[in-house]
């Protein structure tokens, strides 16, 4: 993997424990020579690990729609800067720049950005390996959902197994690396 895209949270919650993870995620990447592609922002975790991975010689894509960057949350000492119309644009964009995601903790933004690369994956839409950093336990209540989709019968096995979750950074990304595409769509009965 070249590029990863990741979504986080603007704010840093309320454990220090997941602004350490950002910093070590950014700092990661940098030192794997992995491309950082996020949302530009100056603020939170966002903030945080794109300082990590530009202190430690990174490269860091931020994109950003313009009225975001006009509220001057936008962080102004990036590799590269891309501004877009609006949100939807912004993640085609982040997508189109990277070969895989990772979700860090966050809040609606992080839950809608990383949901919508799942479901391009699962209609075959994209192919990215999908990674959930499940720092502190962050992501337990969505993972025992996700189990209730399955259970229900409104996601298959396949689809559930498509997102790698760990809490350490280094085995979440030995594990993305050894994702590869599958040719089960949505509807096959698994």
């Amino acid at each position: 993997m070249r590029s990863i895209q990741v979504f986080c949270g603007s704010s840093t919650g309320f454990n220090p424990i997941y602004a350490i993870a950002a910093r070590e995620l950014g700092i990661t990447l940098a030192q794997r020579q992995i491309d950082l592609v996020y949302g530009a922002g100056s603020v939170g975790l966002m903030g945080i690990m794109a300082d990590a991975a530009l202190e430690a010689g990174g490269k860091v894509i931020g994109v950003i729609p313009h009225f975001l960057r006009d509220w001057e949350v936008c962080h102004e000492g990036l590799s590269e800067l891309i501004l877009t119309d609006s949100m939807d644009a912004r993640k085609v964009e982040m997508l189109k720049r990277s070969e895989a995601t990772i979700a860090l903790p966050g809040g609606f933004g992080t839950l809608d950005e990383v949901f919508e690369v799942i479901t391009l994956v699962q209609l075959q839409q994209t192919f990215q390996p999908i990674g959930l950093l499940n720092v502190n336990g962050f992501y337990n209540p969505l993972l025992a959902h996700i189990e209730n989709m399955l259970r229900e019968g409104f996601i298959k096995n396949i689809h559930r197994d498509m997102i790698v979750v760990e809490a350490d950074i280094e085995q979440l990304l030995q594990r993305m690396a050894l994702v590869t595409p599958s040719s089960d769509g949505k509807w096959v009965n698994k």
